[in-house]
């Protein structure tokens, strides 16, 4: 076998039996290529015995030199996380509709996977966000995002008020529902919601996009991923900050919530003739007729 991925991380989404059947099939698929496969520990938990090396994600991030992950874009945010200081190259496999991460059809795993181990395969590198909150100038919460950091309003539905500066310069003093800094791959995300704009992924920037501003002059603002974003809050009105939607963090008046680019980036592995273009169309309905 002519590859350079001898040894192949599996990871399945969490909590989905279901994946148990295509996972199996593709270890033993890629056991019949020559290549070591490894099994995480939580998708082990629901696959059963696989007879294949289960490891902590971390450690498969140590061994492995390819992680395929069978689910969706939440499960590929929630691993990327994870295997970003580690180099590891990272396939998606989608259960049902191709996402904007898993855009590997379970219906043509095999094939696709084959051509990757053979050398057939687009390279993508995607950045994501380091982010920390002090408070009392101390950090009291350090998180990475790979789609976004969000600073919003909490329960009691009242606006917040902060401050933005870039670099350590002001740009804007805002009170709104919230604001979001994107990363490219996040563009797609919350951020376009918000009425922020679509990012090609290998532009190496980050969008600052507020959610629903009192004021109509407040727009989204695109600045280099070089730069350092404070977000520090006046009046936080029960604000909470949000990472991926996975992690969340309690804001306090006069809390800041600090954001800058990761020095690891995430390496995206997509079967030749990837269409981000194309991809864009049909996530988001471009092609339609009303």
């Amino acid at each position: 076998m002519n590859t350079s991925f001898k040894t192949v991380g599996l990871i399945g989404k969490y909590k989905s039996p279901e994946i148990a059947g295509p996972l199996l099939k593709l270890g033993e698929f890629l056991a019949r290529r020559g290549v070591t496969v490894l099994v995480d520990t939580l998708t082990a938990a629901n696959i059963g015995e696989s007879g294949y090396p289960v490891l902590a994600l971390e450690e498969i991030g140590q061994q492995a030199d390819l992680a395929i992950v069978i689910g969706g874009d939440g499960t590929m945010l929630n691993i990327a996380r994870t295997l970003a200081p580690f180099d590891v190259a990272l396939v998606g496999v989608n259960q049902g509709r191709l996402g904007f991460l898993t855009d590997i059809s379970i219906d043509t795993m095999f094939e696709t996977i084959g051509s990757i181990l053979d050398g057939s395969y687009v390279t993508e590198e995607r950045m994501l966000l380091k982010a920390e909150v002090i408070s009392s100038e101390r950090t009291v919460f350090d998180v990475l995002a790979f789609n976004d950091a969000v600073v919003t309003k909490g329960i009691k539905g009242s606006m917040i008020e902060f401050e933005v500066k870039i670099d350590g310069k002001h740009l804007y003093t805002l009170r709104s529902d919230g604001f979001i800094v994107a990363t490219p791959t996040g563009s797609t995300a919350y951020a376009l919601s918000a009425g922020g704009p679509v990012v090609h992924p290998s532009l190496s920037v980050m969008s600052l996009v507020p959610i629903c501003p009192h004021t109509f002059s407040s727009r989204p603002v695109v600045i280099s991923s070089d730069s350092v974003v404070e977000i520090a809050i006046s009046s936080a009105a029960n604000a909470r900050a949000h990472f991926d939607s996975h992690s969340r963090f309690d804001l306090r008046d006069r809390d800041r919530v600090i954001v800058r680019r990761y020095e690891h980036t995430i390496r995206l592995l997509h079967p030749v003739g990837h269409d981000y273009y194309n991809m864009l169309r049909g996530k988001l309905h471009w092609t339609e007729s009303y």
